[in-house]
């Protein structure tokens, strides 16, 4: 295996991913669904970003990523397999193409965006990553799916097979070598990551389990590094500052209906980029952006001042004194004049193209709509894991308590209509407010959806957040208490909720 060409060593890997998916992994389709989607979210993708996806096979993640992208974005699909045939169910607006060198009929070509899995091996790797940067757009993003060398599960397949003389081809790379590698080659903000426990051996009752279970092992720290995958996630210098400007409106029902509630404190670095490219994507849907200044010490007060004089559709709350991100979201739920209000926190930029799904579900008729950390399909990075073990513990609670299934109300990230947000009894001063605003329509009986979000922890640029665990974890015990006697006995604080038999 030493000897093998730097093509040869791609179409080894290529071929031995192919037959392990169709061989040993009875959830390929759907894993494959879960690892487009977690491109779609750490790409944050827009329209007409270009894709190459390399290694393609016989397409399975092509037609996984053609579907989340929404044919929205030109896909070149590569495979280094020698005389294949362009497989029946790829799209046909997806380019495919058979590589025989690198670049070869790449040559001169840029990508915005490559994909490829599985594909890194200690032989060939650094050549491979080299050629990957020259086909990059300058501020151009690349993620790869690697297998674990950790992982428990792996060690023992590959002990059997040598037994059985069915020996595994690939040279794996530890994630340690994998982030040396990648800065080495030039590449900046890389991240490499544990990912996905739900690996073989499986049956239908523990892949429900295992699916349910994964989002938490991924953040554990010492477990996690026994996941089944690596995920790896870089740019190409220089780093773009600002995204191209485009128009995601698609719903012209919901043209000039949304008010947009944002709770401010001490975000003057966020506010300003925040409303303004929210703007460019979404203008059309925007009837006016309600930022409430929650007696911030920074410069937010005279950033938002800013955006008032840029556009009238600013219109600022200044709150005063007692502080506390409930009574800001109160407050600005109670200006806001627009058939739906969309509420955000401040470090959601990175967010915002995929608010897309939001406005897509009210369009459909859903009067609530939350983005979910929690979804299989949600990307979630550097979360702490005693504030994932909090809120998997509460939901948890609150799905006995209440009778109902959900993932994640309490996620400040939520579009609701007007009739909803008048209901509303929203009592805790603090961060618990988003229990309420969650869960009280859950009650209700309003029809609710939940979509699929990422969430990456604040960076240095960001600030920091205000969220503390042990402050405000009363708020959510009491919510979930007034919730109880009101689901069960008509009684407490928020007995005056309606109850509707749907929405």
């Amino acid at each position: 295996m030493t000897d093998l060409s730097f093509i040869d060593t791609l179409a080894v890997r290529e071929k031995y991913r192919e037959w392990y998916q169709q061989h040993r992994d009875p959830i390929a389709e759907d894993r494959m669904l879960w690892r487009a989607q977690v491109f779609r979210h750490m790409m944050h993708l827009l329209p007409g970003q270009t894709i190459l996806e390399l290694g393609c096979g016989a397409g399975l993640f092509t037609r996984q990523l053609e579907f989340v992208s929404k044919g929205e974005n030109p896909i070149t699909a590569v495979t280094f397999a020698s005389n294949p045939r362009r497989p029946g169910s790829l799209p046909v607006q997806v380019e495919y193409l058979v590589v025989v060198s690198l670049p070869g009929s790449l040559n001169k070509r840029r990508f915005d965006l490559i994909v490829a899995m599985d594909l890194l091996d200690q032989r060939n790797c650094k050549s491979f990553l080299q050629n990957i940067c020259e086909l990059l757009n300058p501020g151009g993003q690349v993620l790869f799916y690697q297998s674990n060398p950790w992982n428990v599960s792996l060690k023992v397949r590959r002990f059997l097979s040598r037994s059985f003389r069915r020996r595994d081809p690939r040279v794996l790379l530890s994630q340690p070598q994998l982030c040396d590698l990648m800065r080495e080659i030039g590449f900046s903000r890389v991240m490499t990551v544990f990912n996905d426990f739900v690996y073989a051996p499986l049956n239908r009752q523990l892949i429900w389990f295992l699916r349910n279970l994964s989002i938490v092992l991924e953040n554990a720290p010492l477990i996690r590094a026994l996941a089944g995958s690596i995920l790896i996630h870089a740019h190409k210098p220089p780093l773009k500052t600002e995204r191209p400007k485009t128009s995601l409106f698609s719903h012209e029902k919901l043209r000039g209906a949304i008010s947009v509630v944002i709770p401010c404190r001490n975000e003057a670095m966020n506010i300003g980029p925040l409303v303004r490219e929210m703007r460019d994507l979404y203008g059309e849907y925007i009837k006016e952006f309600i930022p409430v200044d929650d007696n911030s010490t920074d410069a937010t007060s005279e950033v938002i001042r800013e955006l008032a004089l840029e556009d009238s559709r600013v219109k600022p709350v200044f709150r005063t004194p007692p502080n506390g991100v409930g009574r800001a979201l109160a407050d600005g739920y109670r200006v806001a004049t627009g058939r739906y209000v969309l509420s955000m926190d401040c470090d959601f930029l990175h967010l915002l193209p995929e608010f897309r799904d939001l406005f897509d579900a009210a369009a459909q008729g859903y009067s609530v709509v939350v983005g979910s950390r929690f979804s299989r399909h949600s990307v979630l990075l550097n979360y702490p894991f005693q504030k994932i073990i909090a809120n998997r513990g509460f939901h948890l609670f609150a799905w006995l308590f209440l009778g109902h299934r959900f993932r994640d109300l309490t996620n400040n990230l939520k579009l609701i209509s007007r009739e909803i947000v008048n209901e509303l009894q929203i009592i805790e001063p603090g961060f618990a407010a988003n229990a309420e605003t969650g869960l009280q329509p859950l009650i209700m009986g309003s029809k609710i959806r939940e979509v699929p979000i990422s969430w990456i922890n604040r960076t240095a640029e960001m600030g920091t957040s205000s969220f503390r665990l042990a402050l405000v974890g009363g708020g959510y015990v009491r919510v979930l208490f007034r919730l109880w006697l009101k689901r069960y006995f008509g009684l407490g604080a928020y007995k005056q909720l309606s109850i509707k038999t749907g929405n």
